[in-house]
C-alpha cells in the first residue's frame, strides 16, 4: 500500500508537476490514510468498500479535524484512488459520493488603504530593513503568493517595463505589473543584495530575496519578518504575508470593479476562488443598489 503511496506521489511531482506545499499536503493526508488503514488490518487499497471511507471520515472528526482538513483528506483520496482505477489496481472509487463536511465561510483578513501605506512606510535601517520594504513593497504591488515571492530570481525581474515574471501553481508563469514605490525599494535593495553574497557560496546567488547567510530566504523568515514589522507599527497582530495579497486583492477590486482582471492578476485558474473579494466591497454594491434600482432610488 505504501509503495502504491509513492508511485502516485512522483506523479504528482514528475507529471503533475504540483507545487511543493501541494505535494507535502497530498503526503501527510495520504499517509495518515494509510496508518489508520493498518490499524484497520487493510492489506490492499483495493479492499476499501464506501462504508470503510465513511468510517474514516468518522475517525477524522473523532481526531477534532476541522471541516476544512476533512475536505482536504477526501479531496487527496478521491484524487489518489482515481490514479488507482485508471492504472488498473482499483475497480472503483470508494470515495465517491462521500459527503464533505461544511466548513465555515469566512472572509479573507483585509488591510485598508491606510494601514498598508503605514505599514509601508519605510524607516532608514541596516540592510535587512531594506531588504524587508522592497519584499513588501512588491508583495502588496503585484498581489503575489508567498511561494511565489520566495522563488523569484533577479531575471524574473523586468524593472525598465515595470514588470516581473512569477511562476505560480502547476508552474504556470505569469507576468505582473509592477509599482513605482516597489521599484525604488527594489532598486535601493538591489544595491545591498550583492554584499550578501560576499565569501558565501554561489548555490543562491539567483535569488532576488537573501538571508543573512547569503541563502535564498525562506517563507517562514519572510512570515516571521512581516509580524514583526507590524506589530513595531502597531497594526492587527496577528499579520501574515497572505493577507497582504488579500489586500493588493479588494483594494484592485474596489477600484476597478473588473473581477476578471483581478483573476487575472492573482493566477486564479477558477473565477469563482476570486468571488470572495466582492464579498468585501458590499458598501460599494449598497451604494450602486440604491442609485440605480428603480424601487429603491432615493427621491431627490
Amino acid at each position: 500500500m505504501d509503495q502504491e503511496v509513492e508511485v502516485f506521489l512522483e506523479h504528482l511531482q514528475v507529471v503533475r508537476r504540483l507545487s511543493q506545499h501541494t505535494y507535502t499536503n497530498y503526503r501527510r493526508d495520504l499517509e495518515r490514510a494509510l496508518r489508520w488503514c493498518q490499524t484497520q488490518g487493510f492489506t490492499q487499497w483495493a479492499a476499501l468498500q464506501h462504508h470503510d471511507m465513511r468510517d474514516y471520515v468518522g475517525h477524522l472528526r473523532h481526531q477534532k479535524l476541522s471541516a476544512l482538513s476533512i475536505q482536504r483528506a477526501l479531496s487527496a483520496l478521491r484524487t489518489f484512488f482515481h490514479f488507482l482505477v485508471k492504472s488498473g489496481e482499483m475497480e472503483h472509487n470508494p470515495c465517491l459520493d462521500i459527503p464533505s463536511p461544511k466548513a465555515d465561510k469566512k472572509l479573507p483578513k483585509v488591510l485598508n488603504v491606510d494601514q498598508v501605506s503605514h505599514l509601508l512606510r519605510s524607516d532608514t535601517g541596516d540592510w535587512h530593513l531594506i531588504r524587508d520594504y522592497a519584499m513588501f513593497e512588491l508583495f502588496y504591488s503585484s498581489g503575489l503568493r508567498l511561494s511565489e515571492l520566495v522563488q523569484l530570481d533577479c531575471k524574473d525581474l523586468k524593472l525598465g517595463q515595470a514588470m516581473v515574471r512569477v511562476t505560480g501553481k502547476g508552474n504556470k508563469q505569469r507576468d505582473l505589473p509592477v509599482g513605482s514605490k516597489a521599484i525604488a525599494a527594489i532598486n535601493e535593495w538591489l544595491a545591498f543584495r550583492a554584499d550578501c553574497l560576499v565569501g558565501r557560496s554561489a548555490a543562491d546567488e539567483d535569488a532576488l530575496f537573501l538571508s543573512q547567510q547569503g541563502k535564498r530566504i525562506s517563507a517562514r523568515s519572510v512570515q516571521v519578518r512581516l509580524k514583526k514589522m507590524a506589530l513595531e507599527k502597531g497594526l492587527p497582530d496577528p499579520l501574515s504575508p497572505h493577507t497582504l495579497r488579500h489586500s493588493f486583492a479588494s483594494h484592485m477590486l474596489e477600484s476597478s470593479q473588473d473581477l476578471r482582471a483581478v483573476q487575472e492578476l492573482l493566477g486564479h485558474a477558477d473565477i469563482s476562488t476570486t468571488q470572495v473579494y466582492t464579498h468585501l466591497d458590499f458598501k460599494h454594491l449598497a451604494e450602486v443598489y440604491d442609485a440605480a434600482h428603480p424601487r429603491a432610488r432615493k427621491q431627490k
